[in-house]
């Protein structure tokens, strides 16, 4: 889920932790929110250049993969950020750039992973979690939901690294057909997470559909959860732990 720089609010709404050093790394659109347990600005900025050197040369050779809004197929000479997003893309049945947000936040929290042994990675409200500590992610569905600020998702340390990503058709500028207000999906590949809430999220135009919308999630493989807030109406499906804040 993409917000602009006025609206990164959640970035400030944490619990500082002994031990941890958090930083922003931007170049060009690409946006990063990093916890780290020393201070990698230097390596961040180096792993997001890497991934854009990939995603760049990609799509000026294979235009398509820029604006198709559905699967395209493997390719075996692709990249190795760009073949994580075609397979996330297959999965969940939708187009490629629908995963990029995850893709690279788990593709730069990997590069950080031999310079701290405990990394978070949120590009716009998409997030990869390298952790061993309980904890509770937050949920914002807009300044009108009545879930905004009062639940999160709860994880035990044993569930990480997890990717935890979000889509909404009412919040930001993320490209959705449905009118959710947050779907967020947690699955151990946050490009898949992330392909995934975008799935869900085009069915969610009324709480009427929350239960067509978990019915597709249950197709998608791999995934750990996924929470539909829609209005006042909330569905959950899988293997998560609602908390209140």
């Amino acid at each position: 889920m993409l917000y602009n720089e006025t609206r990164r609010f959640y970035r400030l709404q944490h619990q500082d932790r002994k031990g941890w050093v958090g930083f922003q790394v931007r170049y060009r659109e690409t946006d990063l929110w990093v916890r780290a347990q020393r201070n990698l600005e230097r390596e961040t900025l180096t792993a997001i250049l890497n991934c854009r050197r990939q995603l760049e040369r990609y799509i000026a050779e294979h235009p398509p993969f820029l604006k198709s809004l559905t699967p395209l197929p493997e390719d075996p000479l692709a990249p190795p950020l760009v073949k994580v997003m075609l397979f996330a893309a297959r999965s969940a049945g939708v187009g490629p750039m629908a995963s990029v947000a995850g893709a690279i936040a788990q593709e730069v929290a990997l590069s950080l992973r031999p310079f701290s042994p405990s990394v978070i990675v949120e590009n716009g409200g998409d997030c990869y979690l390298d952790i061993r500590e309980e904890t509770t992610i937050g949920i914002y569905a807009g300044p009108h939901s009545p879930f905004s600020g009062n639940i999160g998702l709860r994880f035990e340390g044993s569930r990480f690294p997890l990717g935890i990503c979000t889509s909404s058709g009412t919040v930001g500028p993320s490209l959705s057909f449905g009118r959710a207000d947050a779907v967020t999906v947690a699955a151990k590949d946050a490009a898949l997470a992330d392909a995934a809430a975008t799935a869900v999220g085009n069915l969610v135009r009324t709480p009427s559909h929350i239960e067509e919308a978990l019915e597709r999630a249950r197709t998608i493989p791999s995934l750990e959860g996924v929470l539909i807030v829609i209005k006042d109406k909330l569905g959950i499906w899988g293997n998560l732990e609602i908390a209140r804040l």
